[in-house]
């Protein structure tokens, strides 16, 4: 959300902002569980990194069960686009996985990168409005950042040209995010 989309400091956040706030970040965390779920279907148990990755997925799908019961207890539309992000969020996985180890984590970097900016965002734009919704947002964003920081002690740096796969990733992070506000 850009700040236009939002009041100044000190105005309260809408309720459509709010619901806008859970419909993408219900949406990132399906898409995460996606992506997981395309790196362990190329990846299998057969490296290492798969035990991590199997661990940052069950956590992602912690984050989305919560928000799936969020979105429902608030009455929030999910996006429209969750069928996109299946296919998506698991091809992305699937593909970054097939290029190896090292671009599955650079995709775990990335996409971690976007989203713990994307909370920091929302939390400060929330201010004290949503005490529920921030205590959520800021708890996950914790965890999203040990990922990151879990994916670049894992060579998601070393990754084939790192630079260009961490930058679509993200622009393509971005893009989602900024499709799955309202749509």
């Amino acid at each position: 959300m850009s700040a236009k989309d939002f009041p100044r400091p000190g105005r309260r956040v809408t309720d459509n902002q709010r619901a806008s706030m859970l419909r993408v970040d219900q949406a990132g965390e399906f898409g995460a569980t996606r992506i997981y779920a395309g790196q362990l279907a190329v990846m299998g148990d057969r490296h290492p990194d798969s035990r991590i990755i199997a661990g940052m997925a069950a956590q992602e799908e912690r984050h989305r069960k919560h928000f799936d019961a969020m979105v429902a207890r608030r009455g929030v539309r999910p996006t429209a686009l969750q069928p996109i992000w299946n296919i998506a969020g698991f091809a992305l996985g699937a593909v970054t996985a097939a290029i190896g180890p090292r671009a599955a984590m650079a995709c775990t970097a990335a996409i971690e990168t976007e989203i713990d900016l994307h909370y920091s965002e929302q939390l400060r734009l929330l201010g004290g409005d949503d005490p529920e919704l921030s205590a959520t947002i800021a708890d996950f964003q914790a965890e999203e950042v040990e990922h990151r920081d879990t994916a670049l002690a894992h060579g998601a740096e070393q990754a084939p040209a790192y630079p260009l796969l961490s930058g679509a990733v993200r622009l393509g992070c971005r893009a989602a995010i900024a499709l799955s506000k309202r749509i």
